[in-house]
């Protein structure tokens, strides 16, 4: 697996992108084979996989919008198991 350092850059991986489903009325992960449902927290770490944001800009950018500290190891635990999966790549 690639390692996570705090300038890696995640985005999402070609192929798959982020919808909002009002029939379902949650944000997905579509790609050519299906979807994956996400919950909001899920949401909003994919949400900042742009391709421009380093994880630690990430990780500070979460913890102000949820007024919460010490997020770094679920963002980063998260995004391991989005790469292991496929929808993400590091820079």
């Amino acid at each position: 697996m690639n390692p996570l350092k705090s300038d890696t850059i995640p985005s999402m991986k070609p192929g798959y992108r982020l919808q909002w489903e009002s029939k379902l009325e949650l944000h997905v992960v579509l790609f050519p084979e299906g979807m994956i449902k996400l919950n909001q927290t899920a949401y909003e770490i994919l949400n900042s996989c742009d391709g421009a944001t380093t994880l630690d800009t990430i990780v500070a950018s979460l913890q102000q919008k949820f007024n919460q500290a010490n997020l770094e190891p679920s963002v980063r635990e998260f995004l391991e198991v989005a790469y292991a999966r496929g929808w993400v790549e590091f820079k």
